[in-house]
């Protein structure tokens, strides 16, 4: 069929005011590329809602801290990831030694609890704190009851006979949650007594997980007695119903701050910085709650969730976030760990 002249003229002009238009609009929207490494739910919100907020486009994945620093070091020469935030802020640190994270302190600064500003200082402003939470021990009171099996309140208790086969915990080579593990028993009990410690233990562990979020569905569903994590894994599925119960050992335990950081060579600098900031507004950090992830949030300018468990009767060791931080540092135990723990017969 043949348009005459003008309708053709008229068609090309109404597609280039559209193009026009619609031009500013892509270009605005932008993206960034990110890694998450706090819960999949809570990974998931935050990429919806700060999408919908502004427009811009997040292609985020969810991995284990252990993981997200080995593909940060992979793509050390080229960087795809520009954002980097939750999980056990050990890698961060990790990796702000290696020379993979890009220094930002953010004008809010004052409005962060005291702990976050610290991780601030401590990595020249290359790791924010991001959440904080203590280790404990998760179990299911049913199952445990079945098997007439006491609930355990200390890390001795664990290690004792009758556990044998009821414990799960994750790897510390791929989840900063076991590295924390690892790292607050060595600085609780000196570093021999703690693997002398880790050796009994294997012996009544079932498996070792890549990441530590896996202990608490697995123990609130019954699919193991006990579980060794993050202690606010376990509250959301305490809220929901399931049989678990919490305890923080009674000799003390090793903690978290959860991390957050631009990663070094970002090609979407400008929207990962927007992502961060949203990520550290209330309305990122209230976020979490929402989705059942209950860790006590960095930014203290609002009114947290009251299901969030208090760390003020949890008897906190002094952990040196500094030391054990360092590549080096997680290397070493990582090493001796799978020399001497992982290759054990079970």
């Amino acid at each position: 069929m043949n348009l005459s002249a003008a309708r053709v003229r008229l068609l090309l002009g109404t597609a280039v005011l559209l193009g026009l238009a619609a031009a500013p609009a892509a270009q605005a929207q932008g993206v960034v590329n990110a890694i998450c490494s706090t819960d999949q739910p809570w990974c998931e919100a935050a990429a919806r809602e700060f999408s919908k907020a502004t427009g811009i486009k997040v292609n985020q994945v969810r991995k284990a801290t252990g993981e997200a620093l080995a593909q940060l070091m992979a793509e050390a020469a080229n960087p795809k990831t520009d954002l980097w935030w939750g999980g056990t802020g050990d890698p961060f640190l990790q990796a702000a030694s290696t020379g993979l994270l890009d220094a930002y302190r953010p004008d809010y600064i004052n409005d962060l609890q005291a702990w976050s500003v610290r991780q601030y200082a401590m990595s020249g402003n290359m790791v924010g704190g991001f959440y904080t939470s203590a280790i404990g021990f998760g179990f299911n009171t049913e199952l445990l009851a079945r098997k007439k099996l006491p609930e355990p309140r200390c890390w001795a208790d664990l290690v004792k006979p009758a556990y044998k086969g009821e414990i799960e915990i994750s790897h510390p080579a791929s989840s900063g949650t076991a590295y924390t593990i690892l790292a607050g028993l060595v600085q609780q009990m000196g570093e021999d007594a703690a693997f002398d410690y880790l050796k009994k233990l294997h012996v009544n562990t079932t498996s070792y997980t890549r990441s530590g979020n896996a202990q608490a569905p697995n123990v609130a569903k019954g699919e193991v007695a006990i579980g060794v994590s993050f202690m606010f894994t376990f509250e959301g599925w305490r809220h929901k119903g399931y049989p678990v119960k919490i305890v923080a050992p009674c000799e003390g335990t090793g903690y978290e701050i959860g991390g957050i950081a631009r990663v070094k060579g970002a090609r979407n600098k400008a929207e990962a910085q927007k992502y961060y900031d949203w990520l550290m507004s209330p309305q990122g950090q209230a976020l979490g709650a929402t989705v059942d992830s209950l860790q006590v949030p960095a930014n203290k300018t609002f009114k947290a969730d009251p299901r969030i468990p208090s760390m003020d009767s949890v008897r906190l060791i002094k952990y040196d976030f500094e030391k054990y931080g360092r590549a080096a540092e997680r290397k070493r135990l990582i090493d001796r760990w799978t020399r001497e723990i992982e290759a054990l017969p079970r």
